[in-house]
């Protein structure tokens, strides 16, 4: 048994909550305790009420008749020394003790008429049914509380550590296969959980309860009929193995689906555009009809499961009538040559022996759906945990160092770098940048202007040299730490459904509000928040800031950023899709702004390339050349393709 499967991870989880699986366990053994109980009363109406007689006449009875049988087994002992005879007579000894023990309570205190004592057995019929209901009410509760809080630790793990994930799990459908696993396959954790602390618990607990009732009335004669268990077990197994390997499947197919519905939902202006929702609608329904075959492999399993525990317990029961009716009927004691009982049994006896196996194969039946049930749970778990194993690349520093702010100079030094599963991007960058200088990055696609960005905010680590603040290098300085002295802004703004005020103190949560509109001012966001939006500062966004146009919301990034007063703001591509009238009114700001403070841009605008002090042109993953605009457009051809003779000259200093 592999104690460090993710399942036995989750069920250690749920076992800190130890005063809730106790009363777990102490709810489930009245449950069970009662569900035999309730089936034992069959015996007193069948062998006391039904033949005409009260408990204390039934009682009475059975003393006189077993002094009988002692004296009678006494005297055949003297003639023949058997030994059984010797255990047959102490067995009765004891329970006529027994009997004579109680039968006084019994003449004072229970009904001396059968049909009172058929209103008593009813009366503990019901009785006991209404507190078996009531333990099982609580207990149900219990299991969904412990199970439901299971998942919300569970939950709470998994988005802190995706949160921490690297870039790149969140590229192309990452995000979808993490939303699948958070939601859907969670889900099947909490549900997972739920059967084995509910049924798994209860259901076993009432199995042994009805077994040990059929032991003590014929053991030898229940360890016959079991003969069916072992070949039962085996099957089950392997169809356990099944069941999980296609609940596992099924959820894959599921990550499948979110990241359909995701791409065709974030690109919907795409799709209509280009008349693509038939193409969306075939390619979703091929991901459905893979679903629904995973699904029907699991129904099939399910049923295959069920199937096979019924039949093993109607085998069970059947091989119980067989053998049972053999030794009542005939008043044997062997069946098949071998000795079942001392003593010939009775009909209530017997009556009792088959109600209790079949007390006991109902909670088998029932075993066999949440064992199915179950299996979706493992595979949920290996899943989940495959994320909240995973390995990250950026780590904290065990030993963290800090600098004063602000730094004088950043250094980039013999950088390379390469994503895992793709080719180089960066090959030796070694350039610098001084406290309140301007720099701008050029070059073309793929080049690695934006791999830059991802390193310099320690999104990644470079496999070989390293960026420096002064002489601390960014490994060994706390990502919180770092990431508090820069702002990014990117091309693609992020705004959150939340008020507009909200969302430029995101990432400032100390700042009031007098902060955000000097914020919003510097930004030249202000005058459109008060007069374009129904409730100015509080207005709520709707998902995505669909209310604004690409201009408002890319100001509002830049309020967000100047409010966090960085000692670095880098833009990346932060003017590249936007209007005239809002690129003027954000240079305008940052002209402002980026006075003694560091400014890395990383464009392909012109017009842009006005703010910068030096421009860095990146070809190949290397620094093709550095300089001004003048000195650039003189020498460097793609520096003359991307800029013609139309280049601004640089702001004022």
């Amino acid at each position: 048994m592999d104690f460090g499967h993710p399942f036995f991870r989750v069920v250690r989880l749920a076992a800190k909550r130890r005063l809730s699986l106790l009363s777990v366990l102490v709810s489930s053994l009245v449950v069970a305790g009662l569900w035999g109980g309730n089936i034992g009363t069959l015996y007193p109406m069948v062998e006391i009420v039904f033949k005409g007689n009260s408990i204390p006449q039934h009682i009475t009875a059975d003393v006189e008749q077993t002094r009988q049988e002692i004296i009678d087994l006494k005297a055949a002992l003297q003639n023949d020394d058997d030994p059984l005879i010797a255990q047959s007579i102490k067995l009765k000894q004891k329970r006529l003790a027994y009997a004579e023990w109680f039968l006084p309570y019994a003449n004072d205190y229970l009904p001396t008429t059968p049909f009172a004592t058929l209103i008593l057995v009813v009366g503990l019929l019901l009785g006991g049914t209404t507190i078996k209901l009531i333990a099982l009410g609580i207990n149900m509760m219990v299991v969904k509380n412990v199970a439901e809080q299971t998942g919300l630790d569970i939950r709470d793990a998994f988005f802190r550590k995706a949160l921490r994930l690297d870039l790149d799990r969140f590229g192309e459908n990452g995000s979808a296969d993490l939303t699948a696993r958070l939601t859907n396959d969670t889900g099947a954790i909490v549900a997972g959980v739920n059967t084995l602390l509910g049924r798994v618990v209860r259901e076993p607990l009432k199995m042994i309860v009805c077994v040990f009732g059929a032991m003590a009335i014929c053991p030898r004669l229940l360890l016959l009929v079991m003969v069916v268990v072992p070949l039962m077990a085996v099957i089950m197994n392997s169809l356990s193995r099944s069941i999980r390997r296609a609940s596992r499947r099924a959820m894959e197919e599921m990550s499948e689906l979110y990241g359909m519905l995701t791409d065709a939902f974030a690109g919907i202006r795409v799709v209509k555009a280009f008349n693509t929702q038939s193409k969306e609608r075939a390619k979703f329904r091929g991901g459905i009809q893979a679903f629904y075959g995973k699904s029907m492999k699991i129904a099939l399993y399910n049923m295959l499961a069920r199937s096979t525990s019924e039949w093993m317990g109607m085998a069970i029961v059947s091989l119980a009538i067989l053998g049972g009716g053999y030794l009542v009927l005939n008043q044997e004691t062997h069946l098949l040559g071998m000795r079942m009982t001392q003593e010939p049994l009775n009909v209530g006896q017997m009556l009792l022996f088959f109600g209790l196996l079949i007390g006991a194969s109902d909670p088998a039946r029932k075993l066999a759906d949440v064992w199915s049930n179950l299996q979706g749970g493992i595979a949920a778990s290996i899943r989940v945990y495959e994320i909240l194993d995973a390995d990250v690349r950026v780590t904290e520093p065990r030993n963290p160092l800090s600098l004063a702010r602000p730094h004088q100079a950043i250094v980039f030094e013999d950088l390379h770098f390469a994503y895992p599963s793709g080719p180089s991007v960066l090959r030796g960058i070694d350039m610098s940048i001084r406290h309140g200088e301007t720099v701008a990055v050029v070059g073309p696609n793929g080049c690695g202007k934006s791999t830059l960005v991802s390193l310099m905010c320690r999104f990644d680590d470079p496999q070989q040299g390293d960026i420096r603040l002064d002489d601390v290098p960014l490994a060994r300085m706390r990502t919180r730490d770092l990431r508090q002295r820069l702002a990014l802004v990117t091309q693609r703004t992020v705004l959150f459904d939340d008020t507009i005020e909200n969302n430029i103190r995101y990432g400032s949560p100390g700042a009031d509000s007098h902060d955000v509109v000097r914020a919003a001012k510097l930004a030249h966001a202000d005058e459109f928040i008060r007069g374009k939006t129904p409730d100015g500062y509080k207005t709520r966004l709707g998902v995505s800031g669909v209310r604004l146009s690409g201009g408002q919301m890319q100001r509002l990034a830049l309020a967000r950023a100047f409010l966090r007063n960085p000692d670095i703001l880098i833009l990346d591509e932060a003017t590249s899709a936007i209007d005239l009238e809002s690129e003027r009114l954000i240079h305008h700001a940052l002209g402002k702004y980026l006075v003694d403070r560091t400014g890395i841009m990383i464009t392909h605008r012109p017009t842009s390339l006005a703010l910068a002090d030096r421009i860095i042109v990146i070809q190949a993953g290397q620094i093709d050349d550095s300089g001004t605009h003048a000195e650039l457009l003189e020498r460097n051809r793609f520096y003359q393709s991307l800029c013609g003779t139309d280049m601004p000259h640089r702001r004022a200093a």
